[in-house]
């Protein structure tokens, strides 16, 4: 056995299979190696020390894949291998605000960024795309190139930076604007004036080419343009006709009737118009309509009023003396002055009210008319119960009155009879005729007081007053009944 000198420091079990024996006069101890024992191969633990950490590279490399953009991907020039979509639409937004658009005029250069002016992309939707068509796990899809990328700028946040960046390069335009006429009581457009800036498309385009070449910085001709403004005389024109619409037909409605009418100045007091970049808005102001709803209980609130009418011997309604009206009472007036405020911030200026209504009753009247022959008799029925009878003058027997059942058709208050060339009579300024048959009619007779004996022409004669009343009582379609 080969005597072998140890570390001083070596532990007894320092080596498979050795024993350390120490010299029993203090000389340093030897180890003494024992044969292995037979068919016990050595035992080797270096694929698993390395394998560990292969493995587990491995395996997030695999997962990496799956969530990572394939290299040599980029979206307008911004480079987007190996990150995450999410990363992807950072780094997209990101190079695109910090993208510079220098003006150039003769007043000098001025810088603007595309965070000034309020660019953007759809960084999200373009990063989830360059995942869905170049994901790192598959290979085939490995530095496919860029893909381009629809840049838009804010308007209103690009003209004021512009403005702000380049003062003599801007005259601000006047953007068209909507007022109340008090003289007329209808809303007028103010025009708009055009003003003169830099040119916003050549601006966004300069922008768009500079992110889809992945360039940090551009240069524009920066001539002033004309600038129209934002707000057109078109859009205020356009809502000058709603407006005026809504003045129109404001008020508070019962059904289809405009129950209680809203002035015009009133109306336009209550509504505020403003314009956000030309859409024109308008909204109105709860608390000043609550002084007109306070109103309508005594504007709209009425008691039923009973219709009159005047029938014939059927029914049939010949007159109707008092038309009936339907009571009716508001039933609340919570919450409108809310609702009728977000109606008018839409345009509609009808509002209506919720009523409890009262029918009305009707009363008919029968009215009919009979004249006897025979007794040269005038009877006025009312319900079926004579009213009053007035002695008469009827035909001669030359020309009689015609026994029948008529209805009375024209009536005039005041006219000639017989003045004609050829008549054999003319009597002038008849009053109160009442035709109801052909040329027989019931009128006065100024000319004669011989009342109960045949008189005329074929007319029923009446002293004046008579004929006035018969007049006024029997309306048009009355019942006539002539016999013997």
């Amino acid at each position: 056995m080969t005597d072998l000198v140890t570390r001083p420091d070596a532990d007894a079990d320092d080596r498979d299979g050795a024993t350390v024996d120490g010299g029993s006069d203090g000389s340093a101890p030897t180890v003494a190696w024992a044969p292995a024992e037979p068919g016990r191969p050595k035992k080797k633990r270096t694929a698993l020390w390395i394998g560990l950490p292969v493995g587990a590279t491995l395996t997030a490399l695999i997962a990496a894949s799956l969530v990572l953009i394939a290299p040599g991907a980029s979206v307008a020039g911004v480079p987007v291998g190996g990150l995450t979509a999410g990363g992807a639409a950072d780094a997209i937004s990101a190079r695109l605000a910090e993208t510079t658009v220098v003006l150039d005029s003769p007043d000098g250069t001025f810088e603007i960024t595309g965070a000034d002016l309020g660019a953007s992309v759809d960084a999200k939707a373009l990063a989830d795309a360059a995942f869905a068509e170049n994901p790192m796990w598959n290979p085939s899809t490995w530095y496919p190139g860029s893909s381009d990328a629809a840049v838009t700028i804010d308007q209103a946040t690009a003209t004021a930076a512009l403005q702000s960046a380049a003062p003599d390069l801007y005259v601000a335009p006047v953007d068209a604007a909507v007022t109340f006429d008090a003289a007329s009581a209808s809303y007028v457009t103010i025009p708009a004036v055009a003003g003169e800036g830099v040119d916003l498309a050549t601006v966004q385009a300069a922008l768009q080419t500079a992110f889809d070449s992945g360039q940090t910085s551009t240069t524009v001709d920066a001539a002033p343009v004309a600038v129209e403004a934002l707000a057109t005389t078109d859009e205020a024109d356009a809502a000058v006709a709603a407006l005026n619409s809504v003045l129109e037909t404001v008020g508070f409605y019962v059904g289809q009737e405009r129950t209680v009418p809203v002035d015009r100045t009133v109306a336009a007091s209550w509504l505020t118009v403003s314009s956000d970049g030309g859409d024109f808005t308008y909204t109105a102001d709860p608390a000043l309509i609550q002084a007109s709803v306070d109103a309508l209980p005594a504007a709209v609130n009425r008691d039923a009023v009973n219709a009159n009418v005047i029938t014939d011997s059927s029914g049939g309604v010949l007159l109707e003396q008092v038309a009936g009206v339907t009571g009716r009472a508001l039933e609340s007036t919570d919450g409108i002055a809310s609702a009728f405020a977000s109606q008018l911030a839409e345009g509609n200026g009808v509002f209506p009210l919720t009523v409890a209504e009262t029918p009305f009753a009707t009363t008919a009247t029968e009215r009919r008319l009979e004249v006897n022959l025979s007794t040269q008799m005038t009877y006025l029925y009312e319900n079926d119960q004579v009213l009053y009878a007035w002695a008469s003058s009827t035909g001669l027997p030359s020309s009689p009155t015609t026994p029948g059942s008529f209805r009375i058709g024209w009536k005039t208050p005041l006219q000639d009879m017989g003045c004609f060339p050829g008549a054999t009579y003319c009597t002038e300024n008849v009053p109160w005729v009442a035709y109801f048959n052909g040329d027989e009619a019931f009128h006065g007779a100024y000319w004669h007081n011989n009342f109960g004996n045949v008189m005329s022409h074929g007319c029923v004669n009446l002293p004046v007053a008579s004929a006035k009343f018969l007049y006024d009582w029997a309306p048009k379609g009355t019942e006539v009944w002539v016999h013997y």
